[in-house]
């Protein structure tokens, strides 16, 4: 299962979604895509916006600037997140606290 820990300064997204072999999984390829594209777009308007760090298939979000624009995004980015979750229970969820 994935989870996404989330507070207002940090978000950790951890494990696999298990819903298919790891090359054929729809979940793990639907978050991929959600945080890096929302990760790319950040970083294009505020390079020191966030900072990031992906270790063993895990990502670690620190949010480093509260501009509108970036909350925009991260929040767009964890409402996406949210309602993947709710379609997919069993291979995802969002929580939190860091």
């Amino acid at each position: 299962m994935i989870l996404v820990k989330k507070s207002k300064e940090k978000i950790l997204i951890t494990g696999h979604a298990l819903y298919a072999d790891y090359d054929k999984d729809i979940v793990c390829s639907a978050v991929s895509s959600i945080v890096i594209t929302s990760l790319n777009a950040i970083i294009d308007f505020n390079a020191k916006a966030i900072s990031y760090e992906v270790k063993s298939g895990n990502i670690k979000i620190t949010i480093q600037s509260f501009d509108k624009i970036t909350l925009t995004l991260i929040n767009n980015m964890l409402d996406l997140l949210e309602k993947l979750s709710t379609k997919y229970p069993k291979n995802i969820q969002v929580k939190e606290g860091v």
